[in-house]
């Protein structure tokens, strides 16, 4: 692999268009633009108003198998999906959600696409880009701030400072703030309790600043979050103590989209960046609405593996935007089907048939699942250098049981050209008047059936055990105006149960809730099954290591 140029090497070697160009071929004058420099821009209230009367072009979710340590490359895919779409002359908009510090500088590393299907200026993309995730934090922190100047003033709604639920949050990966005493040092300084810092993509505020359509929902749903309880279990929210309006003013201009591009010059919006576990792991819909605004066709990814991710985005974002999807592409790797199959990570390399027709098995589960949506697939295989053909032809006869096309598609090594065929057959699907989008269930069923609903239906659990503490706060929200909203269940991403190591796609099995919490602005139920980590650490040898200055004042070891 080492003929093969780094991504950084290969986005440095694009010198880009002016974003002033990207923007004309949305039809979004420069004046309507706000740069941050000539390859970068946020899109201006003036011009997002103005396409409002324009129909929506075509909506493709691209999701994925269940994630391995071998990698699938959904945004890898996005991206090159949506140059191959440009090619074939489809005016196509590729919609992602922002990197994170924490991960970029952790395990995962960036999140801009590789080899030849990447945005661009991908630096900054995966370092501070626009500033969205700083302004998220500092929304946040106010909240923070002002929940125990409350307190330390009196506390006039009375909060029970041991049932503060707000925690605080910063953009990075850093272990020892999980679990903090704050307050101390006297009376001064407030009244001590134990707290915590989740990572910013864990935020209700960003998921709130992800789900608002315009800055009036905004406001209200910060308002709406719940930030602590009295003595007698009422909740208190942030409007309680006037921290909304305030919150929303710091938010105000990063909830203008990002403009961005392609290597081929294609636009680009890169928005909000929620967690895909204990939040939906979607780009925002501002974006997304706005794209299909200003496109023929939009590509979107979630987060994760259809099971988490595409679920998410077709029970959350979808129901709450209004949105209707018309084709799915499910992305995998030979190297992930193999790995179901029980191959070791140093052995993928190598051609192996037989796990590989074994692990396929988890691709089915996938295709099954989604198709109780309503929406068309198409199954993508990202291909590595190290595939053959006849590994491509065991999952073309797997899924011809399924009566799905496949497309093998060589976008990291050839860009929009190697992608021309899964776009193709892209526009077959979404333009074939197919799709008959429907949710996994209703607003009206009870929160604890919904979850029985996702759990069965989608994992093939056989049951889902609640001790009584989790039935009893399943019944508070259930009693008092919060049962018609959608759950979100947090689980392990590597596998339909809550064991990481049961892979392929096991069923009969059991999913205990160990927790549940209420987002009550962001308007969904999170359903903690298993050990969710919403704090994640540093590894051994974390990619910060790699991350430096050259000589020439640019930065090295992006990846």
């Amino acid at each position: 692999m080492s003929e093969y140029k780094t991504d950084i090497d290969i986005a440095r070697g694009v010198t880009g268009e002016h974003i002033n160009e990207i923007g004309a071929k949305l039809k979004i004058n420069k004046d309507d633009l706000v740069p941050f420099g000539h390859d970068k821009a946020k899109i201006s209230w003036n011009a997002i108003d103005g396409v409002q009367k324009n129909s929506d072009g075509k909506l493709i979710l691209v999701t994925a198998v269940t994630p391995t340590p071998a990698g699938e490359g959904k945004t890898t895919t996005s991206v090159g999906l949506t140059d191959g779409l440009n090619k074939i002359g489809r005016q196509t908009t590729v919609c992602l959600r922002e990197p994170s510090l924490g991960p970029c500088f952790g395990m995962k590393g960036g999140a801009a696409g590789g080899g030849f299907a990447q945005v661009i200026p991908m630096e900054d993309i995966n370092l501070h880009f626009t500033g969205d995730f700083h302004a998220i934090t500092s929304a946040h922190s106010l909240l923070s701030a002002m929940i125990d100047n409350h307190i330390y003033w009196g506390n006039s709604t009375n909060i029970d400072s041991r049932k503060v639920t707000f925690r605080r949050v910063v953009d990075m990966n850093d272990r020892s703030l999980r679990t903090i005493t704050s307050s101390l040092g006297g009376s001064t300084n407030g009244y001590p309790r134990e707290d915590g810092f989740d990572i910013t993509v864990a935020s209700e505020v960003m998921a709130i600043f992800c789900l608002s359509q315009d800055l009036k929902e905004l406001e209200e749903r910060l308002g709406n979050i719940i930030i602590a309880y009295t003595r007698d279990k009422t909740p208190v929210r942030a409007k309680q103590i006037n921290a909304h309006q305030a919150m929303t003013v710091l938010l105000k201009d990063a909830f203008r989209p990002n403009l961005v591009q392609t290597l081929e010059g294609n636009p680009a919006l890169i928005h909000g960046g929620p967690f895909a576990n204990i939040a939906h792991g979607c780009n925002s819909v501002i974006a997304t609405k706005t794209a299909l605004k200003l496109s023929d066709y939009v590509v979107t990814e979630a987060g994760f593996g259809a099971d988490l991710g595409a679920e998410k985005f077709f029970d959350i974002k979808c129901r709450k935007a209004g949105l209707a999807p018309d084709a799915v592409v499910l992305v995998a790797t030979v190297r992930a089907l193999k790995h179901q199959g029980g191959v070791a990570k140093a052995d993928l390399n190598k051609e192996n048939t037989k796990a590989l027709a074994a692990g396929c098995i988890n691709l089915g589960r996938h295709i099954r699942n989604l198709s109780q949506f309503g929406v068309p697939l198409v199954v993508g295989i990202n291909k590595f250098v190290t595939d053959t053909d006849a590994e491509f032809q065991v999952i073309r006869d797997y899924c011809e049981e399924f009566n799905v096309e496949v497309s093998v598609t060589s976008h990291w090594e050839h860009g929009g050209d190697g992608a021309i065929d899964l776009a193709e057959k892209v526009v077959k699907l979404a333009d074939s008047g197919a799709s008959q989008f429907k949710t996994l269930y209703d607003d009206e069923m009870p929160l604890l059936e919904k979850v029985e609903t996702v759990a069965k239906n989608l994992y093939h659990a056989d049951e889902v055990l609640a001790d009584k503490t989790v039935r009893d706060q399943l019944n508070w929200y259930q009693d008092n105006g919060f049962g018609h909203l959608p759950v979100c269940i947090a689980k392990t991403q590597y596998s339909f149960s809550t064991d990481p190591q049961l892979l392929g796609a096991p069923s009969g099995h059991s999913m205990s809730i160990r927790e549940v919490r209420l987002s009550a602005g962001a308007e969904f139920v999170v359903v903690v099954c298993g050990a969710i980590m919403t704090m994640p650490g540093l590894p051994r040898v974390p990619a910060a290591d790699k991350i430096k200055l050259d000589e020439n004042g640019l930065v090295q070891g992006l990846f």
